[in-house]
């Protein structure tokens, strides 16, 4: 790898951006994707290694190549230290979701009833903005209190999350979208929303819709599941 291809991935990197590194065989040639002088069927393999998350041998433009794969870590910002959430951090956790639990009523967001996560006691907007969530990151807001949900919904769509979902009753979440609006944000971004969230699979108690919403989290990730 020459020096000026290994600063140009540690920079990727360092500021959590998903690359392929991608390698000719056999003659050990080397780019990294995505890139304007990718050829076409690389770009595309590459990307496909991105979603997959996997690191492959590949057959793209007359010529085989080794993708190795680097994405940031997953991430999960669960906004609310509610019982649903106390269900959803270990199941996220399992699935290998870096997970931090936003909530400023001390009561609720302890190390205590979230073992093994980052909690954090800022408000909302201000744990979003230090988190600054990205492409492999997720948010779902679970407070039912406007005062929290909706700072942290407004800086989500601000930002490359992959899927930003809200708990709460179809009227709730049409008001919801009501208040968002008055923030400035058009159709395209409200449309981003999961709400009411979860995957429609009849939950009832809190384990239960925790089992939705990540459902519905790994099926958007790996491109299953329609907005709504």
């Amino acid at each position: 790898m020459t020096p000026d291809l290994l600063a140009r991935l540690e920079q990727a990197r360092a500021a959590g951006r998903p690359v392929v590194l991608a390698t000719r065989l056999p003659s050990g040639e080397q780019i990294l994707l995505p890139g304007n002088d990718a050829p076409p069927g690389l770009a595309a393999a590459a990307e496909t290694a991105l979603q997959a998350d996997r690191s492959q041998t590949v057959e793209a433009d007359g010529a085989q190549w080794f993708l190795h794969a680097y994405n940031p870590p997953l991430r999960l910002v669960v906004v609310g230290a509610v019982h649903i959430a106390q269900a959803l951090v270990p199941m996220a956790a399992g699935l290998g979701y870096g997970v931090t639990v936003a909530d400023p009523r001390r009561a609720f967001a302890t190390d205590e009833r979230f073992p093994g996560v980052t909690v954090s006691t800022d408000w909302p907007d201000e744990a979003m903005d230090a988190l600054r969530p990205d492409s492999r990151t997720a948010v779902v807001t679970l407070t039912h209190d406007p005062k929290l949900d909706d700072p942290a919904l407004d800086r989500a769509l601000r930002s490359q999350a992959f899927y930003v979902g809200a708990l709460g009753s179809r009227k709730t979440h049409a008001a919801r979208l009501g208040r968002l609006r008055e923030l400035g944000h058009g159709e395209a971004a409200l449309a981003r929303i999961r709400g009411p969230v979860g995957l429609d699979i009849g939950a009832v108690t809190a384990p239960e819709i925790a089992l939705s919403i990540l459902a519905q989290i790994v099926a958007v990730r790996r491109g299953g599941a329609p907005v709504g």
